[in-house]
């Protein structure tokens, strides 16, 4: 079974970097695992269309590349569901979105984990991709795969910022990420994001999960963007969208050919 990378560098205390993709494409995949730029790709499930061969194709592209590992970002409707399915189709790591309380980050990490005593999980054996299929599943190596999955919860609804110490200390938590969109919508600033309380909250999140030795992620457009969250101590970056990488490209693209077209008419 692929060793994961993002698992193995959050261990040894490193920085990592990663960038979303939304395009259902396996290709999407090898293009950016052949830059050699980021440790991990992470498919923004919750916004894309996808079928369970898509993630088993998925799963195969990211193989291609031992130095890069992949996360799904799960929703909250079946999110049972999807992350085993992925993380069953090879995809490591799992993105949960709408956790409010920390029963809600109990049941997640509890959706991933096997079924051993020591783990206390539901996720069951299966004859499907990350196993070999007929290779190793139920195995020993399988269920420690299963507790190197890196669990990243978004803090994006009122309630698991009111209840974020008490989801920072439920045990498995790996990953935090802010949502500034839902959360706003959940405060009662819909479109707001940037506001001054909401990007406050955002700092608090931060400070709190570093208080309490939970790694926080920052989602940011581009890397001229870190600094102010490395000033705030945040090593963790997920970097760009591949669909708003090509809609800047093209808004960029229609600019010039503006002003082209205002010196020859």
């Amino acid at each position: 079974m692929k060793p994961n990378k993002l698992r193995q560098l959050l261990n040894e205390g490193k920085p990592t970097f990663g960038t979303h993709v939304i395009t259902p494409w396996p290709g999407m995949i090898e293009l950016i695992g052949n830059s050699g730029a980021f440790d991990y790709i992470e498919y923004v499930g919750e916004y894309s269309s996808f079928s369970l061969e898509l993630l088993d194709n998925i799963g195969r592209a990211i193989e291609l590349f031992p130095e890069m590992s992949s996360m799904m970002k799960v929703e909250e409707q079946t999110r049972g569901f999807i992350a085993q399915r992925a993380i069953d189709s090879g995809i490591q790591n799992v993105l949960f979105t709408d956790c409010r309380s920390a029963e809600d980050v109990k049941e997640c990490i509890r959706l991933v984990r096997s079924e051993t005593p020591e783990a206390g999980g539901v996720h069951g054996c299966g004859m499907r991709r990350s196993v070999g299929y007929v290779l190793s599943g139920g195995s020993k190596e399988w269920t420690e795969s299963l507790d190197n999955v890196v669990i990243a919860i978004m803090i994006e609804k009122k309630g698991a910022m009111e209840n974020l110490e008490e989801i920072l200390s439920v045990e498995g938590v790996d990953m935090v990420q802010f949502g500034p969109s839902d959360y706003s919508v959940s405060v009662g600033m819909p479109g707001q994001g940037g506001h001054e309380k909401i990007q406050n909250d955002h700092r608090r999140m931060i400070e709190t999960a570093l208080k309490m030795g939970v790694h926080p992620r920052a989602e940011i457009g581009s890397f001229e963007q870190a600094q102010r969250y490395l000033d705030m101590g945040v090593r963790h970056f997920c970097i760009g969208w591949d669909i708003a990488t090509i809609f800047s490209w093209c808004k960029k693209q229609k600019e010039g050919i503006d002003k082209i077209m205002e010196s020859i008419i």
